[in-house]
């Protein structure tokens, strides 16, 4: 048991986060804000996100992206019993998707 006491999140960031204007300024953002270690994971945990909602099966995604079966399962898990974060992000880039495909 930790003998901090659990604090609140901070919502300066995720509110700093909803402010940044263009990819080129979310990208700068997260160079300065994470060191290549942080960034590199949530990359991957993210690319294995995707991999996971295109339904491809686990050892094709340890080939494409070399996370380990315990990032594979742990974001897993986040998708089905999570937050809804993912679910939310990804019903957004499934409608642009199809947005882009009706003016095409």
């Amino acid at each position: 048991m930790s003998k901090t006491p659990e604090k609140a999140p901070s919502m300066g960031l995720y509110e700093t986060i909803l402010q940044l204007k263009d990819l080129d300024e979310c990208f700068r953002f997260f160079q300065d804000l994470c060191t290549v270690a942080e960034l590199r994971a949530m990359e991957q945990r993210f690319d294995v996100a995707v991999l996971l909602d295109e339904g491809m099966i686990y050892n094709d995604i340890l080939d494409k992206t070399g996370a380990s079966s315990a990032t594979i399962s742990r974001v897993n898990r986040a998708l089905h019993y999570g937050a809804d974060g993912y679910q939310d992000v990804f019903a957004r880039r499934h409608a642009a998707a199809e947005a882009q495909e009706g003016t095409a």
